[in-house]
């Protein structure tokens, strides 16, 4: 049951209607975009929804169940907020998306009527088109944990509690070249650019500021550079001096943890799990069931 103020309740009672809708878009880097449907801009819920913003809404599908509703916004490219280039670059991947129907002539007269998240975004020559997700979907993603040798804390949170934060395992440097997945980077990394394979890049300036990516590999270059492949390329294209920082990688293994890190206490994996020989394992007529393979 959605509350619904007074005013409001009053307005739809009536033989006519002054209703708009608005689209409360937060990226998850933090950024608030507000639009709508109506003609002229409004302000409600602490927030200013832009109109002439080429935005509207499809009709929505529900269902009975659990099953994920779905629908669609439309927009125009060329919109002051919303620009093909975030898009490209993944700025506006899993926002949240809040709906509000508004009485456009009194805005404190609202109703938040659904919350939903960005899925896919099609683009076209002269708009996009937005899926919208209902919350319904977040029932399909993985929860808990997966028994097996390797740690499945990602390096550095707050489950693997190792500070990750400082030198050597944190560098910060600039773009010297490099194209698609392939970076190359000033300096030598410490001189061992070998352990910030499996780790994080992330760009602090320029077009591509706050994207990243992970890092498949790491090698020395010439002239005092480190060159980089990235598991895949950054939705934008950076520049040349463009700052970027790189955080060293971690094979999620016992021995790498607590050798190279010694922080054997926060492993989250299980090393001491039987491999697959055990598990293979037969009985056999002398007796012995030690896990040795099947087949010698």
């Amino acid at each position: 049951m959605r509350p619904i103020s007074p005013g409001l309740a009053a307005h739809l009672k009536g033989p006519q209607t002054t209703l708009a809708h608005c689209w409360r878009l937060t990226r998850r880097d933090g950024v608030v975009l507000g639009f709508t449907d109506h003609d002229a801009a409004l302000v409600l819920a602490g927030t200013r929804f832009e109109a002439a913003t080429g935005l509207t809404g499809s009709e929505a599908e529900e269902m009975l169940g659990l099953a994920a509703a779905s629908r669609e916004v439309e927009g125009a490219l060329d919109s002051a907020a919303i620009e093909e280039a975030d898009i490209r670059a993944g700025r506006y991947d899993a926002a949240r998306i809040e709906t509000f129907v508004v009485n456009w002539q009194s805005p404190e007269d609202h109703v938040l009527v659904d919350v939903a998240e960005l899925g896919e975004v099609k683009r076209g020559e002269t708009g996009f088109a937005a899926e919208l997700r209902g919350v319904a979907t977040q029932l399909d993603r993985v929860r808990g944990r997966i028994y097996r040798r390797r740690c499945d804390a990602v390096f550095g949170d707050a489950r693997c509690g190792f500070a990750v934060a400082a030198a050597p395992y944190t560098i910060e440097t600039t773009v010297v070249g490099g194209e698609g997945s392939r970076m190359v980077v000033a300096g030598t990394l410490g001189g061992a650019p070998a352990l910030f394979q499996n780790g994080r890049l992330t760009m602090l300036g320029g077009m591509a500021e706050g994207l990243g990516a992970d890092i498949v590999s790491a090698m020395a270059g010439g002239e005092e550079t480190v060159t980089l492949v990235l598991a895949e390329a950054l939705g934008a294209t950076p520049s040349l001096e463009d700052p970027v920082r790189l955080v060293q990688g971690c094979d999620k293994r016992f021995a790498t943890c607590r050798d190279r890190f010694g922080n054997a206490v926060n492993f989250r994996g299980f090393p001491h799990m039987p491999g697959g020989d055990a598990a293979l394992a037969i009985a056999k007529s002398d007796g012995r069931h030690d896990g040795a393979p099947v087949v010698p």
